[in-house]
């Protein structure tokens, strides 16, 4: 804060702060506070609005456990969410790893480029190269066939495999920056004072590169299983009806049925499912807020 003040002075500083907290206030917390108290209201047409039937309740939250089907879908998003993040962790931590560590550093801005790079194009554009390549008659189907390993065709689309693949993809790179950035500060000696001593890669991942790297794993893992909780336009173009989406069931409240206040309680209790998560990573990695804003 005080190198800021001395590098903009006092009264752009104010300024800028200003501008923030109105951003945070007016897009931030105030629509927060409104859909709470959306959710914990009866939807009741306007005429009714004020009146003695619009009292604070909590039937909206009780729905969801009282309709099966949706509980049953967010309980699949929730270990959905957790097995995409799981397999982004899995795929991301060794490119992690390389260019955090192992690279040259003069390819490591091509390397940089080439990840970034197709993700300049729009999500919903990205999603339908995948529609494209999971087709019935796509690409991927044509190449499995090709190699045997099927002898027709499969659909791959309209279930859950498609949408978690999809969602691995989009996803990506909030997994692999956290952790690369995590690992540039470790110092390489100590990878190679452990090799000498005669530790194989396992233990020198398990006991030197992890623990090192635990915040950036921590912050990669939230955003991408808030990021994978939240998601719409994956699992609406990948998916089907056997493997909907919670936040499906939020869109088709708000504005299929109508019911803003039966919506908001299920964005509400979404919202708290993810600070749920974040708490528990940080409680599983031991890491605090102060080593996540590193």
């Amino acid at each position: 804060m005080g190198g800021v003040l001395r590098r903009y002075g006092p009264v752009l500083t104010a300024a800028i702060l200003l501008a923030v907290a109105a951003w945070l206030l007016l897009l931030v917390v105030l629509p927060q506070l409104l859909m709470v108290d959306f959710s914990f209201r009866p939807s009741l047409p306007p005429s009714k609005a004020g009146g003695p039937e619009d009292v604070y309740t909590l039937r909206n939250y009780a729905t969801l456990w009282t309709n099966q089907i949706h509980l049953a879908i967010f309980l699949k998003t929730i270990w959905a969410s957790s097995l995409v993040t799981a397999v982004t962790l899995a795929v991301c931590y060794p490119v992690a790893f390389y260019m955090a560590q192992v690279a040259p550093r003069r390819r490591l801005p091509l390397l940089v480029l080439m990840l970034v790079v197709p993700f300049w194009i729009n999500e919903l554009l990205r999603t339908f190269a995948w529609y494209i390549i999971l087709a019935f008659n796509g690409p991927l189907n044509a190449i499995l066939v090709g190699l045997g390993i099927f002898s027709e065709p499969q659909r791959l689309l309209g279930g859950d495999a498609g949408v978690i693949i999809g969602m691995v993809y989009v996803y990506i790179l909030f997994m692999v920056f956290p952790i690369m950035n995590a690992m540039e500060s470790l110092d390489r000696n100590q990878i190679e004072a452990a090799r000498d001593l005669g530790a194989g890669w396992l233990r020198i991942h398990r006991r030197i590169v992890i623990p090192h790297a635990k915040p950036g794993i921590a912050v990669g893992c939230i955003m991408t299983f808030m990021l994978a909780a939240g998601s719409y336009a994956v699992p609406a173009l990948l998916g089907g009806p056997q493997s909907r989406w919670f936040t499906e069931v939020i869109y088709n409240w708000f504005f299929e049925g109508g019911n803003w206040n039966q919506g908001a309680a299920y964005a509400f209790i979404l919202l708290i499912l993810c600070v749920a998560f974040i708490l528990l990573m940080m409680r599983l990695f031991r890491v605090g807020l102060t080593d996540i804003a590193k």
